[in-house]
C-alpha cells in the first residue's frame, strides 16, 4: 500500500480510566509506543498532536468510589491527578493530559450525540433490565451479584465470574442479588438508544477487511472475526446518575454509555489544547474558535490510535462507525495496537495486586525512567502477549545498557578529556576501518525510521542498540588507550569518531530514552538538533568544548530486584490465603440497614470454658446498661485468664439464643487473619462501657 504524504498527526493513546493508577501492562500497551512515535514525529519536524486523558465515567468509577466511601468527583479527582503526575515524571510527553469529566468534553459529547440523533441514525428500542426497588435504580451488570452457573462461586458479578473467568449476563445468574441494597431486584422495561452497527457491516469490510490489509496481523485479524461473526446494534445510553447526561427531554437519570463517550475524549482534549495555548498567551478568547479542527476534520491529517488488545474493537470498528456516521471527521489511518503484557509469567491483575506500578516504580528506581522504557520496549507485547521478569529487568540494564550503550559513550567522553583536554578533537587520515564504521552510521537513522514508520518499536530500538554495539567494538578494536602511546594523532580520529557516532546517539535515543538523550546532548554540548541532521559524521564541530563524563546508566544489584521479587511473592501468598481461607464478600448493603446495629463497648468481666466443647468461652460483660452473659467460639485463640479486663465491642441488639443450655446475649465482634487467627476488634483507649460504634 501507498503510504501517503501528511500534513499534520493526531497521536491518541487510549483514556485511562480514573479509577486506579496506571502498572506497566498499560504502559506496554499503549503509552509507551505512542510517546516513542510521537516524539519521532517532532524530531522529524512534523506537525504532531498527542492527546490523551482521564477516562473518568462509567459504573468502575462509582464502584471504586463507593469502595473508598467518597463521591465519583472525588475518585476521578484524586486517580486523575495520580495518573497525570505519573505520566509525566515517566516522560510520556502529551501536549495536553485531559478529562472526560470537565465541561468541555460534556459539551462535545452531547453535541455529538445530538447529530447522530437529529439525523435518525440511533434506533430506539425498549428492553427489560434488573431494577432495585428499594434503592429505585436500574442496576448496572457490575451491580449485581448472584452465584455462577458455571462453577457455582456466590458472589460472581452481573457480567463476568471472577472466580473461573466466566463472561456472563444478568439473567444468568443464579439467585441475583442487588449489591445496592441486598434485595432481589426485579425487570422492569427501559428505553435505550441504539448504534446499528450492523448498517455498517459492508463499509467496514470495505474500509478495513480491503483498505486496511497493512494493520498489524493481531488488529487486523480481531476486526475480521468481529465483522465475520456479524454485528449488532449497541446501546449508547444507560441509567446511571454519573456520566454526560443524555441531551434529550425527558431522560432524567440516563447518562451516554461510557464507551460512547470516552473516545470523543480525544476530541474534546484537543480542543481544551487550542484553548488552553491560547489562554496562557494571554488571549481570553482563542484567535481562532474552529483550530482544532483540522487535526480532526482535514483529509491531510494522519490520525493514529495507540490502545492495548481489549480497546481494539472500539477503536477499529465503533469509534470509526461513530465518526463516518457524524459525517465530519476522519478516520484512523491506523490502530497498531499491542497485546498484553504479564508479569513474572502470570496476568498482571489489579485486584490480587499482581502488578508493577508506576508510581512505585518512580519511587523505588529514582532516576531511572529511561530503564523501564527500555525493557517494557525491548519486550513489548506487539503482536502477541509477552513477560516482564525483573531478572531481565536486571540484566537488559546491566548487560546492555550499561555494558554496551553508557560504556561506549563513557569512554569516548573520558578519553577525550584525558587526552584533548575534553575538545573534540580533529580528524586526520582515515583508515579503511574508519571509513567502514562511518558509511555504516550513514545507514542507521533510515533504518531506524523505517521501522518506527511502520510501529515496529522493538525492531527499531534493536537497531538502536547496535549503532551503540557499532561504537562500542569500534573503540574496542582500535584501542586508543594503548595506540596513544606511539601515535597520538590516529587517536584524536579514533575518538572523534568515536563522538560523532555518540552525537548521533544523542539524537537517535531521544523518542525511546528522552532523560538519557538530554543528558547525552548535554555532555556533548550539542548545538544540532533534528533527526534529519542524523547519520553524519560531523554533528560536533573540532574543538568544541565537552562537559565532564557523566554515568548514564548505573548497574543494578540483586538485592533490588530480589526485594521487588519478594514484594509480589508476598502478595501472592496473601492473596492464595485469603482466596482459600477467607468466604467472599458479601453483598452490600445500604446505611439504613447499618444503622440497625447496637453496637457498644464492653468489658469482660469473668470468662470460662464451656464444659464439653473445645472452641466456647463463657463470657461475663459489664456493657454499662447491664451485665450479660455472651458464648463466643474463641476459646482455640484466647485463655480466659488473659482476656479478663479486656475492653470489646459486642453487637448489643442481637436476639438471644441458646448455646449449649446458656442464654447468650448477644455477639463479640472478631477479625480473622487469612490463617484463621481471632483478635478482638476493640477501641484504641479505654472507652465508657456502653459507648456506641459508629
Amino acid at each position: 500500500m501507498t503510504k501517503k504524504n501528511f500534513q499534520r498527526y493526531t497521536v491518541t493513546a487510549a483514556l485511562p480510566y480514573a479509577n486506579g493508577p496506571v502498572h506497566i501492562g498499560h504502559l506496554a500497551g499503549a503509552y509507551l509506543p505512542a510517546d516513542i512515535y510521537a516524539r519521532y514525529l517532532r524530531l522529524r519536524g512534523k506537525d504532531v498532536l498527542f492527546v490523551c486523558g482521564s477516562d473518568e465515567h462509567g459504573v468502575p468509577i462509582t464502584i471504586r468510589a463507593q469502595k473508598e466511601g467518597i463521591t465519583p468527583q472525588q475518585a476521578v479527582d484524586k486517580y486523575h491527578t495520580m495518573m497525570k503526575d505519573s505520566f509525566r515524571e515517566f516522560g510520556i510527553a502529551f501536549d495536553i493530559y485531559s478529562r472526560t469529566s470537565n465541561a468541555t468534553h460534556h459539551q462535545t459529547a452531547s453535541d455529538f450525540f445530538r447529530v447522530l440523533y437529529e439525523q435518525g441514525d440511533f434506533v430506539e428500542q425498549v428492553s427489560e433490565q434488573y431494577y432495585d426497588e428499594k434503592a429505585q435504580q436500574f442496576l448496572a451488570d457490575r451491580y449485581i451479584q448472584g452465584t455462577c452457573p458455571v462453577c457455582s462461586f456466590p458472589s460472581a458479578y452481573g457480567d463476568q465470574c471472577e472466580n473461573c473467568g466466566s463472561t456472563l449476563s444478568p439473567a444468568e445468574l443464579i439467585q441475583p442479588v442487588s449489591m445496592l441494597s441486598g434485595e432481589k431486584p426485579v425487570l422492569k422495561p427501559t428505553k435505550h438508544w441504539y448504534l446499528p452497527l450492523d448498517r455498517y457491516e459492508g463499509w467496514l469490510r470495505e474500509w478495513i477487511l480491503e483498505g486496511h490489509t497493512e494493520w498489524k496481523t493481531n488488529v487486523y485479524g480481531q476486526c475480521k472475526s468481529w465483522i465475520d461473526q456479524g454485528l449488532r446494534p449497541r446501546a449508547v445510553t444507560r441509567d446511571l446518575d454519573w456520566g454526560v447526561p443524555l441531551p434529550l427531554p425527558d431522560t432524567e437519570g440516563k447518562v451516554l454509555y461510557v464507551w460512547f463517550d470516552a473516545p470523543i475524549g480525544y476530541i474534546s482534549a484537543t480542543k481544551d489544547y487550542f484553548l488552553g495555548k491560547n489562554a496562557s498567551s494571554g488571549k481570553k478568547e482563542p484567535e481562532d474558535e474552529a483550530a482544532w479542527e483540522p487535526y480532526w476534520k482535514s483529509p491531510d491529517t494522519q490520525l493514529v490510535h495507540f490502545v492495548g488488545k481489549d480497546n481494539i474493537v472500539f477503536h477499529c470498528i465503533i469509534f470509526p462507525v461513530m465518526l463516518k456516521a457524524h459525517g465530519d471527521f476522519i478516520l484512523p489511518e491506523n490502530v497498531p495496537a499491542n497485546e498484553f503484557l504479564n508479569l513474572e509469567g502470570n496476568k498482571i491483575s489489579t485486584s490480587r495486586n499482581w502488578a508493577v506500578w508506576l508510581h512505585e516504580y518512580l519511587r523505588d528506581f529514582p532516576g531511572q525512567q529511561d530503564v523501564l522504557r527500555y525493557v517494557l520496549t525491548a519486550n513489548a507485547p506487539e503482536t502477541k502477549d509477552n513477560d516482564f521478569t525483573w531478572k531481565d529487568f536486571q540484566a537488559r540494564n546491566n548487560n546492555e545498557l550499561v555494558a554496551i550503550l553508557g560504556n561506549f559513550v563513557n569512554r569516548a567522553v573520558v578519553l577525550t578529556h584525558k587526552y584533548f583536554g575534553g575538545k573534540t578533537p580533529s580528524r586526520g587520515e582515515l583508515t579503511d576501518f574508519d571509513r567502514e564504521t562511518l558509511d555504516k552510521l550513514v545507514d542507521f537513522p533510515g533504518r531506524i525510521a523505517a521501522s518506527l514508520e511502520d510501529y515496529r518499536f522493538r525492531e527499531a530500538l534493536a537497531h538502536l542498540m547496535d549503532l551503540a554495539r557499532l561504537g562500542n567494538k569500534y573503540l574496542a578494536d582500535t584501542e586508543p588507550w594503548k595506540v596513544i602511546k606511539s601515535d597520538e594523532e590516529r587517536v584524536a580520529t579514533i575518538l572523534n569518531i568515536g563522538l560523532q557516532i555518540s552525537a548521533n546517539l544523542a539524537i537517535l535515543a531521544e523518542p525511546f530514552l528522552p532523560s538519557t538523550a538530554r543528558k547525552l546532548s548535554e555532555m556533548l554540548q550539542l548545538k544540532t538538533a533534528g533527526w534529519n541532521a542524523t547519520g553524519r559524521p560531523d554533528l560536533l564541530p573540532e574543538g568544541q568544548t565537552l562537559r565532564p563524563a557523566e554515568l548514564l546508566f548505573e548497574k543494578i544489584e540483586d538485592d533490588a530486584v530480589e526485594a521487588q521479587v519478594r514484594k509480589l511473592s508476598d502478595n501472592k501468598r496473601q492473596n492464595e490465603m485469603v482466596s482459600k481461607v477467607l468466604p467472599p464478600a458479601k453483598p452490600e448493603v445500604v446505611f439504613d440497614d447499618f444503622t440497625k446495629l447496637d453496637i457498644r463497648v464492653a468489658t469482660i468481666v469473668a470468662a470460662k470454658p464451656v464444659p464439653k466443647t473445645k472452641k466456647l468461652l463463657e463470657l461475663t460483660l459489664d456493657t454499662g446498661l447491664d451485665t450479660r452473659t455472651v458464648v463466643s467460639g474463641i476459646a482455640e485463640h484466647h485463655q480466659p485468664a488473659d482476656i479478663i479486663g479486656k475492653q470489646v465491642c459486642l453487637l448489643a441488639n442481637l436476639a438471644p439464643r441458646d448455646i449449649k443450655g446458656i442464654r447468650s446475649q448477644g455477639m463479640i465482634l472478631m477479625a480473622e487473619d487469612g490463617d484463621g487467627t481471632l483478635s478482638f476488634v476493640n477501641p484504641e483507649k479505654p472507652i465508657v462501657n456502653g459507648g456506641t460504634v459508629s
